[in-house]
């Protein structure tokens, strides 16, 4: 029951906040709907046996003659991606709270139904749940796009709802497939999709349509081109929940249904993939450096960051993929804190372009500080979040192949470039003199969002055990699918 919990009752809170009428209500609700949220999965992870299977099951018939229930459970793997979304969720909600909108009940109840569509991508059992699931969690992305975006908010959306569209009607085709070829009565639950045989050939088909339709929602270069254009034009709010949570579903799927049932076919196309995935890794990093707006600057860090742990995933190594999982949540953590940095700068100095700033920290001192903790773990600093994964992710890469985890190692090169480089220009240095003039403080509803993320920076990488024995089973399940598991 826990499980159907997490994922009706933002749905509840997100009517209550949609009524909820002034906008002071607006905000109190939907920030008590979300903690209460997190409230709910910590009890969830109290209550946690972590033998590697599923728990906290909840099935329920839905299309009873066709096989298809509301099957929900969780193991290590989703258990973390759900900590995740109900710890974020509340901060980007606070995050936005000077957001100001005449439709603000509107955005956030929007905003926790994206929540419970997450929660119901990391928890399905069942395949055609997962993806309606998948496509749920579009409709409120597009709108809170479509209503809340840049200037040309309307072409960029339109290009992100054609891509992941695309790309989720080539897996409901191979969710499809699989389930009519399913024992009689036939069934969509994961664990009979995954004992379906079939030929080398069909194996590589439905390969093709899942990595597709997860290269895509991740981005993997070169099916990336919505992505920046896509988090420059979105609402702060937008682009933390996109970057933060929903590319992690791209990761998520690879995990959960490629590795599974396509393994055969991923093991004799793994070269070729990797290369892709490393390449865009550098190539992301070079871009990232050449950028003069913040947010698109993140948008290109997010790729090459993604794609390291993309990489990890596709060695099939227990090492990289344990530190893959790991990595999706320092990410999660570390790039909602860089968006909540920009959107501050943003509403304060009214700009994003780089070149405009500086000496921001002379004036502000806490934004310096806080701005340079985030920093330091999306770098991947000894002793913060981003250490932890990378180390893994490139220790594992290394056992796959030497020269191709040097060449990933790259990234914490060209990361330590583009970090500091952009500090230095926004943060220190003279001070612009045509800037507005900064109130020196930083708000109480900017100090509650940005603090637990700190927090959760140097926990993480000071005391990983916690997170890392929390997902092991989970990998160690997903790697006995394996027909290979290189040493």
């Amino acid at each position: 029951m826990i499980t159907a919990l997490l994922i009706i009752f933002p749905i509840l809170g997100s009517i209550i906040v949609m009524i909820s009428g002034n906008d002071e209500n607006v905000r109190r609700n939907s920030v008590i709907v979300s903690l209460t949220e997190f409230v709910i999965c910590l009890f969830a992870l109290s209550r946690f046996e972590n033998t590697g299977l599923p728990e906290f099951s909840f099935s329920l018939p839905w299309i009873k003659d066709l096989g298809v229930n509301f099957h929900f459970a969780m193991d290590g793997i989703s258990l973390l991606l759900v900590l995740l979304t109900t710890f974020l969720f509340p901060v980007i909600i606070l995050a936005s709270n000077a957001f100001q909108s005449r439709r603000l009940n509107i955005f956030l109840g929007l905003v926790l139904i994206m929540e419970a569509s997450l929660i119901g991508v990391f928890t399905a059992q069942d395949g055609i749940i997962f993806y309606i699931f998948w496509e749920l969690a579009l409709i409120p992305a597009y709108f809170i796009t479509a209503m809340w975006g840049g200037k040309d908010r309307i072409r960029i959306t339109f290009k992100f709802f054609i891509y992941t569209l695309t790309g989720s009607l080539l897996m409901l085709g191979a969710l499809i497939w699989l389930y009519l070829h399913t024992p009689d009565p036939h069934s969509a639950e994961f664990s009979a999709l995954y004992k379906v045989v079939t030929s080398p050939g069909n194996k590589l088909w439905l390969f093709f349509a899942f990595f597709l339709a997860f290269a895509v929602k991740i981005p993997i270069i070169p099916f990336h081109t919505w992505q920046p254009d896509t988090y420059t034009e979105a609402p702060a709010a937008g682009s933390m929940i996109l970057a933060g949570v929903m590319l992690k579903m791209g990761i998520y799927g690879i995990i959960r249904l490629l590795i599974p049932i396509c393994h055969e076919a991923l093991v004799v196309l793994q070269p070729g993939i990797v290369i892709l995935v490393v390449s865009g890794i550098v190539y992301a990093s070079i871009i990232a450096i050449r950028q003069t707006d913040l947010k698109r600057f993140i948008a290109w860090v997010s790729i090459a960051h993604v794609g390291l742990i993309s990489a990890g995933v596709f060695s099939l190594n227990p090492t990289a993929l344990h530190g893959a999982v790991i990595q999706m949540l320092s990410h999660g953590i570390n790039v909602v804190g860089l968006f909540i940095i920009i959107d501050i700068i943003q509403t304060r100095f009214k700009t994003r372009e780089i070149s405009e700033l500086g000496g921001l920290s002379k004036t502000n001192e806490w934004l310096g500080i806080f701005f340079m903790i985030i920093l330091l773990g999306t770098v991947a600093l000894p002793l913060t979040n981003g250490f932890v994964g990378e180390f893994m992710l490139l220790l594992g890469l290394f056992k796959y192949n030497v020269w191709l985890s040097a060449f990933a190692g790259t990234t914490i090169i060209f990361s330590a470039v583009y970090m500091l480089k952009v500090y230095q220009n926004v943060m220190l240095g003279p001070v612009v003199p045509s800037l507005p003039p900064d109130q020196n403080k930083l708000s109480v509803n900017e100090l509650a969002a940005l603090i637990p993320l700190v927090i959760l920076i140097l926990l993480i990488g000071c005391f990983p055990k916690p997170f890392l024995d929390l997902a092991g089973p989970a990998v160690n399940n997903i790697m006995s699918y394996l027909i290979v598991i290189p040493n």
